[in-house]
This record gives structure tokens, sequence and C-alpha cells, in this order.
């Protein structure tokens, strides 16, 4: 039992937790093709930059200085960059952690049990929500808005929700079928421990070699990114504070930004 209950610490550190704490919120949403970024309030664009030069406020083309221009610039190739390596970043997270909860249940329960079909409509819902919220169709990048945390827990309350729902179901299926060990003799309970024991301890040993290796991948990007997040959220508070029409406009929010703002008040 140590050793199941090691190896779903191992599912859920790898897969929807990490050892990264970024506090990185988007408030708007962002759309990023070659030519512009357009920061949206649901389908209303709030501003966009054409190029790294132009900036145009609900409208209205925002006449910069030179500080201001180099600014822009800073902010806009960042996002550019940026990005749609984010949007690649959440797909494989979330796959990972959907491939690495389907593989232990599969390996210790099988797609018989009844919990199964259960199990896979959960995670199907958190891969259809991730395409909902980080989006590449034909030369747009979208990332929609909300909070942007940890290396696979790149999703909203809701989908850490559905995938906490796979894994308890998993769970479930799991101890219901460690529970059935009890049945039967005492020699065939014993065979079916040490059936379980080994299983457990290949499965063990496949985790590490296949899965181990892509999270810390996942983490050092996910390190990448949200050291990458922090500095364009200080060029975007300088910007905000020279600029007066993007004043009240705060997209990229962080926790030190945040105390900044706190202490202002």
């Amino acid at each position: 039992m140590r050793f199941l209950l090691l190896l779903i610490g191992l599912v859920l550190s790898a897969g929807s937790r990490a050892d990264l704490n970024c506090n990185v919120d988007l408030k708007y949403g962002l759309v990023v093709n070659d030519r512009q970024i357009r920061v949206i309030d649901e389908s209303r664009t709030l501003y966009q930059i054409n190029g790294y030069e132009q900036l145009i406020v609900l409208g209205n083309v925002v006449e910069l200085n030179k500080q201001q221009a180099r600014d822009l610039k800073d902010i806009s190739k960042g996002i550019h960059y940026v990005v749609p390596k984010m949007i690649i970043l959440a797909t494989e997270g979330v796959e990972l952690a959907v491939e690495t909860v389907e593989h232990v249940y599969q390996g210790l329960v099988g797609t018989d049990h009844q919990s199964y079909e259960k199990v896979q409509s959960s995670l199907q819902r958190v891969q259809r929500r991730i395409r909902e919220k980080f989006v590449h169709a034909n030369e747009n990048f979208y990332i929609g808005p909300g909070r942007l945390e940890n290396v696979n827990d790149l999703v909203d309350r809701e989908i850490e929700e559905q995938i906490e729902q796979a894994i308890n179901t998993s769970v479930g299926g799991v101890l219901s079928a460690i529970g059935g060990l009890t049945d039967g003799g005492s020699e065939e309970t014993e065979q079916k421990i040490e059936d379980l024991s080994q299983r457990l301890e290949i499965m063990g040993q496949e985790y590490e070699r296949q899965v181990g290796t892509k999270a810390e991948s996942l983490r050092k990007k996910a390190r990448w990114f949200c050291n990458k997040m922090h500095h364009l959220d200080k060029i975007e508070e300088k910007l905000r504070e020279t600029v007066p029409e993007l004043r009240d406009i705060n997209v990229i929010i962080t926790k030190d930004t945040m105390k900044k703002h706190k202490g202002l008040n």
C-alpha cells in the first residue's frame, strides 16, 4: 500500500502539481500573430500593438516618446516570443498529466473496470478545456484570461477539479481492486498480492524512465516561462506608469506588482 500511495503521489506531483510556484495571472486574453498583438476582454479589443511600434488603445493611436517606444518594442517582442511557446508548454503539460493517470490506472486496474469510462471522460474534459484556453488556429495564437501556474497546472480551478476527479476515480478503482485481494484462500491471496507488488515495481521503474524525464523537461521550460512573464510584467508596469491610456489596463498580474499596488493605495 505504501508503494501504491507513493506511485499516486508521483502522478500528482509530476502530472498536476509541481515544485514551481509562479504566481502569474492574465487578466485579459491575448491574441498574437506575426503582424500584431491584441489584448481582448471577451470579444472587445482593449488595445493592440501593430508590429513593434504602433500602439492603439480603444481604437485611438497613441503617440509615444522614445523611451515609451523602446518599452513597447521590448514587451511586444517578448509576447511574440513567449505566447506560442506557452501554448506548446500547456499542451505538453496536460498531455503528460493525462498520459500518466491513464497509464497508472490501466496498469493497476485495466480497461475493463467499471470506472474506466469515468476516468476517460474526466480526462477528455481536461483536454477539451485546455484546447479552449490555449489555442493555435491558422496564424493566430490565443491564451485566455486566468491563472498561469506551475508546470502542468496551467488551468483554472474548474479544470483542476476535473483532473482531481479523474485521480479520485482512479484511486477508487485501484483500492477496489486491492480490496478484492481478500477474497479466496490465503495462498491465492498471497499470490495476488505478489503479482500486484511486481506490477507496481515495474510501473514505478517505467514511470521514472519515461515520465520523470518529460516532467523535469517541462519544469525547466516552466521556470523559463515564469521568469520571462515576470520580466514582461515589469515592462508593462513601466508603460502603465508613463502612458495614461494604459493606466487602467493591467494584463499581466504577478505577486510583486500586486504588492506594489497595494502599497500605493
